[in-house]
């Protein structure tokens, strides 16, 4: 799902007073590297540290409008989503993408038809070893994200939240 209007400035104003952790913003280091910019679902998860083997199985399965957190424990020394990942997600519905990690193929990625945040581009392509994990609470930049949470995006940041908002 991608809402055609929201803003994550007026999330975190209708929600500021929110105690409960039910309502998190992602601390500001993430860039875009895919269209659309703004993008909406609610969240699965994959950790993935430096091996998008479970990323990989992710986005060659059905997005439903889901947008896809990958934990990759903040590394930029390989890249964990490319051009090839990018089309595949858009291809099977996938809403977006939040990569606690690298990216690479960023012209792919721009016309991939996908949203997608991450923290660098970086040439070098993941490994392959079979490893990770999909569909559990992962920490990304020290905030908790579950499956089956919310996730909004846009140019002035990501929140969560345990409940849709819109």
């Amino acid at each position: 799902m991608t809402p055609a209007v929201f803003a994550t400035c007026d999330l975190c104003d209708a929600h500021e007073e929110d105690a409960s952790g039910a309502f998190r913003v992602l601390p500001p280091v993430f860039r875009d590297f895919g269209a659309p910019g703004r993008f909406a679902g609610r969240v699965a998860t994959v950790r993935a540290i430096e091996d998008n083997s479970r990323v990989r199985e992710a986005v060659n399965s059905p997005g439903e409008g889901r947008v896809l957190v990958i934990e990759g424990g903040g590394s930029v020394r390989r890249a964990l989503v490319g051009g090839l990942l990018a089309i595949a997600a858009a291809r099977n519905g996938w809403a977006g993408m939040v990569v606690d990690g690298a990216v690479r193929d960023a012209a792919e990625l721009a016309a991939a038809g996908i949203g997608i945040k991450a923290l660098a581009l970086m040439p070098m392509r993941s490994v392959k070893r079979g490893e990770g994990q999909r569909d559990l609470p992962v920490v990304i930049q020290g905030v908790t994200v579950r499956p089956g949470e919310w996730l909004y995006a846009d140019a002035d940041g990501i929140v969560v939240s345990a409940t849709a908002l819109l």
